[in-house]
């Protein structure tokens, strides 16, 4: 798979999963194959460091429904993340996912080493840039490599369905998804 796109909304159909989806579309358009998951329907621990994982490599014993998705972010060549804004920050499901990634990934092989990533996030209002920069993090200590975007691809929207009106975000969203598919035909 080439680009694997993971919502961080507890909402199932929201705004995350809409520009995820939005960017998908345009990473299909140009041939590539994708998948999304969603987290609104899993149950993702928070890391305990136990390190166990030092012992285990490539394997957390934490019984939930990380592994599977971990398992999917090794396979993809390219990885978007998506967070909804919660009270200035990223959700914590999406935290609890890229915590035990990035944990189990520094006691092994370090499997996101050069991989494509890149965040998006969506407020109702405020937020936006503290998200995509929470995000950022993991992709940077993580050693991947982040396509930019005419700004940073984040949008605006409340309610379900609302973030389709931000034309600009929108915009930004579509040109951060081209610049993937460009990297990945430059890193192939």
């Amino acid at each position: 798979m080439d680009v694997l796109a993971i919502s961080g909304s507890a909402r199932a159909k929201g705004n995350t999963q809409y520009l995820l989806e939005h960017a998908l579309n345009v990473l299909q358009q140009h041939g590539r194959s994708t998948e999304l998951i969603t987290l609104h329907n899993k149950n993702i621990l928070p890391c305990t460091a136990c390190l166990k994982c030092a012992e285990e490599k490539n394997n957390c014993i934490l019984p939930d429904d990380f592994m599977p998705i971990y398992e999917r972010m090794v396979q993809a060549r390219a990885i978007l993340i998506g967070s909804p804004v919660y009270f200035g920050s990223a959700s914590p499901n999406i935290m609890a996912l890229l915590d035990r990634a990035g944990y189990l990934a520094r006691m092994g092989e370090n499997v996101f080493y050069r991989k494509i990533g890149a965040p998006l996030a969506v407020a109702r209002r405020a937020g936006v840039n503290f998200t995509y920069a929470q995000l950022m993090f993991f992709f940077s200590i993580m050693g991947m490599v982040v396509p930019g975007s005419s700004y940073w691809p984040i949008a605006y929207g409340h309610q379900p369905g609302e973030v389709a009106q931000d034309d600009e975000g929108l915009k930004t969203i579509t040109e951060l998804a081209e610049n993937i598919a460009w990297l990945l035909d430059k890193l192939t």
